[in-house]
């Protein structure tokens, strides 16, 4: 980045004077003015989670940091939520943890600072309509048990899939925690600098080429099979049983504009497995008092180092002049926004590169999710589950598959959504939190999450901001509960929908996508934002929430 850029001059205009709230029990940092004329040691734009943790991390190092948050919710797409229905707390934008690292929970003592896991088990339920139903989670002999109501062959298989997909997730983990080694143009570092720069990359790919090895040839050639491949072939190899094929393909298109034929879906079912909680590997946990409070925790990190300075502000695109007159300067910004929004309409025009800026701005943002938070007088009941528990049987614990009885429904789908329809028969995530989390809901009544596929951003007839589509697709998905859960639609006392356009406006998600862009292989590790960056590299690259920035999981 040229000089002139990584000394902008941040505009901020300070609309209210509140407090901002995670809907944390506990205090969080409060909004506050910027002293004048004051240059920080770094500024963060946004203050989702990923935002949240630099800061921290910034404030134990004894830097002085300042937070510029729009809205007044601290947390970004990881907040609950508690004023869309009385009486009811929302998750209203991410809804499961596991993609959070270890590393952070331990070294900022998140468990300390309030946040509290409630890992799921069951973790997978799909009923289907001809009275089967299929149950997954982290114990071995209750999945062999399920599988084998559909096939045996399946059954026997299965452990040897997660098995080696957690071998692989062993070379994920040291990419993942690991400083991507930058592209950089060394004419502007001193000769000690150059040679730390060239010591650091070597470290790290004599460290990766040693896990390769480890790995061995035959491992890694179903390695780079599995990257490149549409998780329809890769789950076609391994297995016979359509309804267990569509459980696990919705991993590999959730929160993206992809089908499970796209190829290089298949990457997307490392997350199956890639994420833990307490040490479990793939186990996602619901968080005690909702998503806002992972960004508590998080918040109340950084206050007890030392940082309270955070303002609430919409920022004078490309400008550096401010609405009341304060000047924001520093030498470092961390933008927790999308490179989009970072990139195009933050940083003064004439500033990057044209190429850099070209393929920001050509990058993938489409979507086609639509988050549905639902408050329910009673659980749903199952046609397929003989016994009912109204206060939540195993059925209920965990993610509840609606319309994913095959890979061809998935597609199909899909194909609606490429030509700007949504989808007749839309593929449904269900969770509800609150058979575990008492603390979200009134006593006997229910929090229900549907993340929803596919919704194009723009439909080819008619418009989001049209109250009638959407109403009528809210009554498609309930109805589409219905023919699973007899009743359902009669059940919801109230609902709040976010489509892709709403992501967007509220959430300052480019195109509504909840990765801050595709995360096709032509947009991961060095090519994220963009190939040949030159050490731009926005705070989203080494913080990534798996959707929202989590979808459906968290940071």
């Amino acid at each position: 980045m040229s000089p002139a850029a990584r000394s902008l001059l941040l505009s901020a205009a300070c609309r209210q004077r509140r407090c901002f709230s995670t809907e944390a029990p506990s205090s969080t940092p409060q909004q506050q003015l910027l002293p004048k004329g004051k240059r920080w040691d770094a500024v963060v734009i946004g203050g989702g989670h990923n935002g949240l943790a630099a800061a921290a991390y910034l404030a134990r190092a004894g830097r002085s940091v300042a937070v510029l948050e729009r809205r007044g919710v601290l947390g970004g797409a990881a907040v609950s939520e508690s004023d869309l229905v009385p009486g009811f707390r929302f998750s209203r934008c991410s809804y499961l943890l596991s993609l959070l690292r270890p590393a952070l929970i331990q070294e900022l003592e998140l468990e300390r600072h309030g946040l509290k896991l409630l890992p799921r088990s069951p973790s997978s339920f799909t009923p289907c309509l001809d009275g089967r139903y299929l149950l997954l989670g982290p114990d071995a002999e209750l999945n062999h048990s399920e599988i084998s109501k559909f096939s045996e062959n399946d059954a026997c298989a299965y452990p040897r899939y997660e098995e080696k997909l957690e071998k692989f997730c062993k070379l994920m983990d040291f990419v993942i925690d690991s400083p991507p080694p930058e592209m950089r143009h060394e004419y502007h570092l001193s000769m000690v600098d150059r040679m730390k720069d060239k010591v650091d990359k070597s470290v790290f790919w004599s460290k990766l080429l040693g896990i390769v090895m480890q790995q061995g040839q035959k491992d890694m050639v179903d390695f780079f099979d599995l990257l490149l491949s549409p998780a329809s072939k890769i789950l076609n190899n391994w297995f016979e049983g359509d309804v267990l094929k569509a459980t696990l393909a919705t991993d590999a298109v959730i929160g993206s504009m992809a089908g499970v034929h796209t190829p290089g879906s298949g990457y997307v079912l490392l997350h199956h497995v890639m994420g833990e909680t307490g040490g479990q590997r793939g186990v996602w946990a619901y968080v005690e008092g909702g998503m806002g409070s992972v960004s508590s925790a998080i918040s109340k990190a950084a206050l007890e180092a030392g940082f309270p300075n955070i303002c609430s502000s919409h920022f004078w695109e490309g400008t550096g002049v401010l609405a009341d007159g304060t000047e924001v300067l520093t030498s470092v910004v961390l933008s927790n926004a999308t490179p989009y929004r970072t990139f195009v309409d933050l940083v003064p025009a004439n500033v990057l590169p044209d190429n850099f800026l070209s393929a920001i701005k050509t990058a993938d943002y489409s979507s086609a999710t639509t988050k549905i938070n639902v408050a329910v007088d009673r659980l749903p009941q199952f046609s397929c589950c003989k016994d009912f528990n109204p206060e939540g049987g195993p059925e209920h614990m965990g993610t509840i598959h609606i319309g994913s009885e095959s890979m061809e429904e998935i597609d199909l789908a899909y194909r609606e959504a490429a030509n700007g329809v949504s989808s007749t028969r839309p593929v449904i995530e269900m969770t509800i939190p609150s058979v575990l989390d008492k603390t979200i809901s009134p006593p006997g009544q229910h929090v229900i999450n549907l993340f929803v596929q596919y919704t194009p951003y723009k439909l080819s007839e008619g418009s989001w901001q049209d109250s009638n589509v959407r109403k009528f697709f809210a009554e498609r998905c309930f109805s589409l509960i219905d023919e699973y859960a007899p009743g359902f639609s009669s059940s919801v006392v109230g609902y709040d929908m976010l489509t892709p356009p709403d992501l967007e406006r509220e959430f300052g998600l480019t195109g509504g996508n909840i990765f801050h862009g595709a995360m096709g292989l032509d947009s991961l590790f060095l090519m994220r934002p963009a190939k040949g960056c030159e050490g731009i590299v926005p705070l989203w690259q080494w913080c990534t929430p798996r959707r929202w920035g989590d979808g459906r999981s968290g940071p």
